[in-house]
C-alpha cells in the first residue's frame, strides 16, 4: 500500500476559491477523450545563433528574430498572428504554430499528430520555408538544451510583458531562473487522456520515467559557455528555479490523488505573473493594472469570486512548471531540444510507453508501488552518477532495453562527454 501522506499544499493556509477549483476541474474534463484518439503534439524549441560567432541572436537586433518573423508572415494565416505592443511575436497555420520563449528561443508547436511521418513532413515544410530566410539573415536555429556561447547575462528578453514580470519574479526566487528563461531549449510531447484516472496514471508514469528517458536523449554539451558538468542540466535548472511550482507534483504518488488535488495546489501557489486581459471585470484598467508581478498573490487574491473562463484557467495553469504538467492534455516536459530525427525517436518512445496498451499497463503497475521519495531518489541518482546510475534498482542498460531504446547505443549528439560541431 502507498503510505505517502496526503498532499500537504506548498502554501499552508493559502486561500483557495472553490469556484476556481470547479473551473479547473471543468477545464481538465474538457480535455478528456473517452473515444480514444492517441493523438500527440510536439514542441521543439530552437536556439538562434549568429553564423561565424555562434552568439545568441536577439529579437530587435538588425536582421534578428523580429525580421525573421516578419519575413515568414506570408507563409502563415494573417488572422492567427500574435502581436503585443506592436511587436510580432508569433505565427500560426493549420498543423504548426511558431512562438518565442523569453530569450528568443524559437518554438515550433506541431500537431495534433498520429504518426512519425506527419511530424517529419510538417517539420520539413517548416525548414524548407525558414532556412533560405535564415541564410539571408546570417543566423541559424540549432537544437541544444542550452545556449553554446552566450551566457544568460548577455541575452535580452523578448518584448513581452509576461516575460518582464517572470524575470522580476524568478530573479528573486530560487536559483537558475534567469538562466532558464534566456538560455534553455526543450522538446516537449503532449498526450491524450480518457478520464481523470487515466490522466493521473499518465502523470505518474511520465514523472517516473521522464528523467530516465532524458539520459538517453540528453543534448546539453554546454552551460554558460563552458563544458556542461551536469548529467541532466535541464532537470537541475528546473528543479531549482522555483521549487513551489517545479519538480514532481506534490501528492502525485498518493493513491488518493486526483484532479482536485492538482487544482488546489496550482491555485494555492503565487501566480508569479497576473494576466487580467481576458477578465471582463478588469475593463478600464491600465495595462500595468491588468498584467503585473505576483510575489505573494494567488488566484483567489486577484480573480473574481466566480467560475473562471478558459483563458483565465489556462493562464493560471501555465504559471506552474511541474516535470509533467496537466492542462487539457498531459504535457511531458523533461527533454532537451533535439534535432528532428532524435525528436522523432523520442516521440516514438513516448507513443510506445503511453499508447501501447500492454506497455502502459506494465508501467502503470510499476509506478503504483512508488512514492514521491522513490522518484526523487531516482532523479538524484541520475543527476549524481549519470549513465552509472541505477534508478529504481536497474542499470541504464537494463532501462535502455526495457524502453526499447536500442537506437541510442551510439554516442548521443550533444553528449557532454562528446561536444561536437553545432547542428544546422
Amino acid at each position: 500500500m502507498n503510505i505517502t501522506p496526503r498532499v500537504s499544499y506548498a502554501h499552508v493556509g493559502a486561500k483557495v476559491n472553490d469556484k476556481h477549483v470547479a473551473s479547473l476541474l471543468r477545464f481538465f474534463q474538457s480535455g478528456a477523450k473517452p473515444e480514444r484518439d492517441d493523438g500527440y503534439g510536439v514542441e521543439i524549441e530552437h536556439l538562434p545563433v549568429r553564423n561565424g560567432s555562434d552568439q545568441a541572436v536577439s529579437y530587435a537586433e538588425p536582421n534578428g528574430i523580429e525580421t525573421l518573423l516578419e519575413r515568414l508572415r506570408p507563409y502563415y494565416d494573417a488572422g492567427r498572428e500574435f502581436i503585443e505592443d506592436g511587436h510580432l511575436l508569433g505565427l500560426s497555420r493549420e498543423g504548426i504554430s511558431l512562438s518565442l520563449e523569453p530569450g528568443g528561443q524559437f518554438e515550433t508547436s506541431i500537431g495534433v499528430l498520429h504518426s512519425p511521418e506527419e511530424l517529419l513532413q510538417i517539420y520539413a515544410k517548416f525548414r524548407g520555408e525558414i532556412d533560405p530566410i535564415l541564410d539571408d539573415l546570417g543566423f541559424r536555429l540549432i537544437n541544444y538544451g542550452y545556449q553554446p556561447v552566450t551566457g544568460f547575462a548577455d541575452i535580452k528578453l523578448n518584448p513581452k510583458r509576461r516575460y518582464a514580470a517572470m524575470n522580476d519574479y524568478l530573479g528573486h526566487v530560487g536559483s537558475y531562473g534567469p538562466c532558464m528563461m534566456r538560455c534553455t531549449a526543450s522538446t516537449q510531447v503532449s498526450i491524450d487522456y480518457s478520464d481523470e484516472a487515466d490522466a493521473v496514471a499518465k502523470m505518474r508514469v511520465g514523472s517516473a520515467l521522464g528523467p530516465i528517458i532524458s539520459m538517453f536523449f540528453r543534448n546539453s554539451p554546454y552551460f554558460e559557455a563552458q563544458q556542461n558538468p551536469f548529467p541532466l542540466l535541464r532537470q537541475r535548472i528546473w528543479d531549482k528555479a522555483d521549487p513551489q511550482r517545479t519538480g514532481i507534483t506534490p501528492g502525485l504518488f498518493d493513491s488518493r490523488f486526483g484532479w482536485e488535488d492538482y487544482a488546489r495546489d496550482v491555485l494555492a501557489t503565487p501566480l508569479m505573473f497576473v494576466d487580467l486581459t481576458h477578465t471582463p471585470e478588469a475593463a478600464g484598467l491600465s495595462e500595468d493594472e491588468q498584467e503585473f508581478v505576483a510575489f505573494e498573490k494567488n488566484a483567489a487574491d486577484v480573480y473574481p469570486d466566480r467560475e473562471l473562463n478558459d483563458y483565465e484557467a489556462s493562464h493560471i495553469i501555465s504559471t506552474h512548471f511541474n516535470d509533467v504538467r496537466l492542462k487539457n492534455f498531459v504535457e511531458l516536459r523533461h527533454w532537451d531540444s533535439l534535432p528532428i530525427e532524435r525528436a522523432e525517436l523520442l516521440t516514438e518512445t513516448v507513443r510506445n510507453v503511453f499508447y501501447n496498451d500492454a506497455n502502459f499497463a506494465h508501467w502503470k503497475a510499476f509506478v503504483e508501488g512508488l512514492s514521491i521519495v522513490d522518484v526523487e531518489l531516482a532523479k538524484d541518482d541520475l543527476q549524481a552518477r549519470g549513465m552509472k546510475a541505477r534508478p529504481f534498482g536497474k542499470t541504464m542498460d537494463e532501462w535502455r532495453d526495457a524502453l526499447g531504446l536500442e537506437d541510442t547505443r551510439a554516442d548521443i549528439p550533444g553528449d557532454p562527454v562528446h561536444p561536437h560541431v553545432f547542428q544546422r
